[in-house]
């Protein structure tokens, strides 16, 4: 998993209330404006098919809260933030268009919201944003030395967390992802995982190319960097190839055909706009040119196949947040477009 680095975000005082399970089950009486008066679940959540289920809500903004899911997926609870659009009603016949949006590694599901102005952008379109957490996970159902067993994090993004959201806040069955760093291999490699899923997928310095040289290795030296054994995620190297080979974007590019792709990438490890003034040797720099040859990689794997895609290759910039927005907010209208949200 690479990780991504944060730009510092100045603290937002903002009003939150945690509603926990038994008040949402006590709550069946409640209207339909219960978000935006800051209140559970109208009845009793409904569950994911393995049994996952929202256990609390803390509402965070008018339109914003997080859930609690209890997953059995992960074997264990964690949050997922959600912002709606305006208009929306708790028990509605209407569904909402869906954008996911997967963070990097060393971050969580509020990176979004700390670093980039993803509440703003959302609030012009009539879409739900759905920003779960992914932990250090690398975005797969682990491979445990052939086991299996948790962590399932590709599980609990494309099953759980979806049904939940699907069965619980009208989520819609059309769909699009965005992700950075380690969140971008995942936008992407869900996509080609599960065909159709959705409808747009945006990589913002991602690994998209799993088996080209020296990417192993330091995908490796990261994970293990991250307290974790680095075999258990998708094998050894080489020796589990196969199962390598089945999560890597490139490998499995041709069941991209279809689904809209943009990604971008640094090249030339030297700061970009609004990057700041480090050495050299900084690990962001360095990292972003390791990414920007990968992403020529996977480009040259689809002009082989003739798949269609949007590439912004570019040349400064660091493999942080600074870079990212400016790529997210470029590509923001194209993923609404791709899920048919309208400007409200």
């Amino acid at each position: 998993m690479t990780p991504s680095v944060r730009r510092r975000a100045l603290p937002v005082v903002r009003w939150r209330r945690s509603v926990t399970a038994g008040t949402i089950v006590s709550a069946l009486a409640l209207s339909a404006a219960a978000v935006s008066t800051g209140t559970a679940h109208a009845a009793a959540p409904v569950k994911a098919d393995d049994g996952a289920t929202i256990t609390a809500e803390t509402k965070i903004a008018a339109n914003e809260v997080d859930i609690t899911i209890d997953s059995p997926a992960l074997g264990k609870s964690v949050k997922t933030r959600i912002l709606l659009p305006k208009g929306w009603q708790r028990g509605a016949k209407t569904t909402w268009p869906v954008l996911y949006a997967f963070h990097g590694g060393q971050d969580n599901y509020t990176s979004w919201t700390k670093n980039t102005d993803i509440e703003a952008w959302a609030a012009k379109y009539n879409a739900i944003v759905v920003m779960p957490e992914g932990a250090d996970g690398s975005y797969t159902d682990w491979y445990n030395y052939g086991k299996g067993g948790t962590p399932k994090w590709e599980t609990f993004h494309t099953a759980e967390v979806r049904q939940l959201l699907e069965r619980n806040y009208g989520a819609g069955a059309v769909r699009a992802a965005i992700g950075n760093s380690s969140g971008g291999e995942g936008a992407i490699g869900y996509a080609a995982r599960h065909p159709g899923m959705f409808k747009y997928a945006a990589s913002l310095s991602g690994i998209l190319s799993m088996r080209s040289p020296g990417i192993p290795a330091m995908l490796m030296f990261l994970n293990a960097g991250n307290g974790q054994d680095p075999f258990a995620i998708w094998g050894i190297p080489y020796a589990d190839d196969a199962n390598w080979a089945a999560h890597d974007p490139a490998a499995l590019a041709e069941k991209l055909r279809g689904t809209g792709l943009f990604f971008s990438a640094g090249t030339t490890g030297r700061p970009g706009p609004g990057d700041p003034d480090v050495a050299p040797w900084d690990i962001g720099l360095l990292s972003e040119i390791a990414v920007g040859a990968n992403n020529k990689d996977f480009k040259k794997r689809l002009d082989e196949l003739k798949i269609p895609y949007t590439a912004h290759i570019y040349g400064d910039g660091r493999h942080n947040w600074p870079a990212w927005i400016r790529e997210a907010s470029g590509i923001w209208p194209t993923l609404m477009k791709s899920i048919g949200a309208k400007q409200v």
